[in-house]
């Protein structure tokens, strides 16, 4: 059983930053791959991110290409994902999910998936 805990949300302006984590509990992390979703009141769950087991490869979808980046770090058990220039359009709840095997775009192709933490991003 892995258990996935997000934080870093928060409330900023159009333009700034904010660094999501998301920490796993449990044995196996270094062989998941590890996504972001977000979710968007009344929308579906987004992919926003991806990378795989050992950090060599990273996925983004188009409209954060170029603003966000996803990192890993295996000795803390942690997923990161770094939001600049944030925007109106971000706002979301974003969650963290794991799977083994390949990287996919749908949330539901993942084992696990934490509670979430909300970006609210005003312009």
């Amino acid at each position: 059983q892995v258990q996935l805990v997000e934080s870093g949300g928060g409330s900023v302006q159009a333009g700034e930053s904010l660094r999501l984590s998301c920490t796993a509990s449990g044995r196996a992390f270094a062989s998941y791959c590890m996504a972001w979703f977000r979710q968007a009141p009344g929308k579906e769950h987004e992919f926003v991110s991806a990378i795989t087991w050992n950090g060599g490869d990273t996925y983004y979808s188009d409209p954060v290409k170029g603003r966000f980046t996803c990192s890993r770090d295996n000795l803390k058990n942690t997923v990161y994902l770094q939001m600049n220039n944030l925007q109106p359009e971000d706002t979301a709840r974003y969650y963290c999910a794991s799977k083994t095997g390949n990287v996919r775009p749908w949330i539901a192709d993942y084992d696990y998936r934490g509670q979430g933490t909300q970006v609210t991003v005003s312009s």
